[in-house]
């Protein structure tokens, strides 16, 4: 069963050769087109190029529409197709670091400096964690006990509370104390 609806009829007449139904076509569905197409590509200029393309391949490729789907689902599948072929072209060609580069004087391979490491940070690095194990070591017995269990070995509160036969609210005032102390110790470091 076809589709009712007036395009049938404007499509029937364009493809008997009549220039005013293209007209009537393109008219109609252009506002929708662009709309869809500037939604995927996101550029006003390319968007109206696209429509033109989308129109083009349709009427290009009218003589195969089927009249049991709706022309402006056809005509959406044409513009959907059109925007992406429009982003795959644009998209940029990546450079492989592994390939040497071919010119007119022969091959030259890329070479790229690492600046990630940086030996001074590493020491510092180093230097900080070691003042983070002393500031801990430093601490009070009740105090280290929760620290070490709640962030070296990850328990939860109850757990530590298990651990210590303490109650939970003990635990959390421990905790707070203890990195209250490190705060301190630390900020002298």
């Amino acid at each position: 069963m076809a589709v009712q609806d007036d395009d049938g009829l404007i499509i029937a007449e364009a493809l008997g050769g009549s220039q005013k139904a293209y007209t009537a076509l393109m008219e109609k569905h252009r506002p929708a087109i662009f709309h869809i197409i500037n939604k995927i590509v996101r550029n006003n200029e390319a968007a109206n190029d696209l429509v033109q393309e989308t129109f083009m391949k349709a009427f290009s490729a009218l003589a195969s529409y089927r009249s049991e789907y709706r022309f402006s689902t056809w005509l959406y599948k044409i513009a959907a197709n059109c925007s992406i072929d429009y982003l795959r072209k644009r998209r940029l060609q990546a450079l492989s670091l592994d390939r040497p580069i071919e010119t007119g004087d022969g091959t030259v391979e890329i070479e790229v400096a690492d600046y990630s490491y940086h030996p001074e940070r590493e020491l510092e690095r180093k230097e900080q964690s070691f003042s983070i194990e002393e500031a801990i070591d430093s601490l009070p017995k009740n105090y280290r006990d929760v620290i070490v269990y709640r962030h070296k070995e990850d328990k939860s509160y109850e757990e530590i509370a298990d651990l210590l036969d303490i109650p939970v609210g003990t635990v959390k005032a421990r905790i707070f104390r203890a990195r209250e102390l490190l705060k301190k110790k630390l900020r002298h470091v």
